[in-house]
């Protein structure tokens, strides 16, 4: 296995965390993955800060959200651009939304976490 390999990896894993429904509903866990310089473009087009989102995300809907064409590219040392598609599937109203996402990640202090995401809906969904 590489150090790119498992770089990689890791991050796709903390980025499907955060997609874990228990994960964005728990602050203690969302204080540690996001930097204090978070931001995040809903795909709504409201601008969140990170005490904004850790708020907002306390109030969503359950569901759960799975991520195909997952690809990632390396802006810098410690910085990571991720992008995906997301498949969201309310499960109360069991609608499917589709969206584009994009998410940066910068390392310090020996760990990861994410300082900017956005999505941005697919047509249709």
């Amino acid at each position: 296995m590489t150090t790119e390999f498992s770089m990689n990896e890791h991050l796709r894993s903390l980025e499907e965390k955060l997609l874990n429904p228990e994960v964005r509903k728990s602050p203690q866990e969302l204080l540690y993955l996001l930097s204090d310089e978070f931001i995040e473009i809903g795909s709504s087009g409201t601008i969140y800060n990170k005490h904004q989102i850790i708020e907002t995300l306390k109030q969503e809907s359950e569901g759960y959200i799975t991520i195909m064409n997952f690809k990632e590219l390396q802006l810098a040392p410690e910085v990571i651009l991720l992008t995906y598609t997301a498949n969201s599937v309310n499960k109360i109203s069991n609608n499917t939304r589709h969206s584009l996402r994009s998410s940066i990640w910068r390392k310090s202090d020996d760990r990861w976490q994410l300082v900017f995401h956005q999505g941005t809906p697919l047509a249709g969904s």
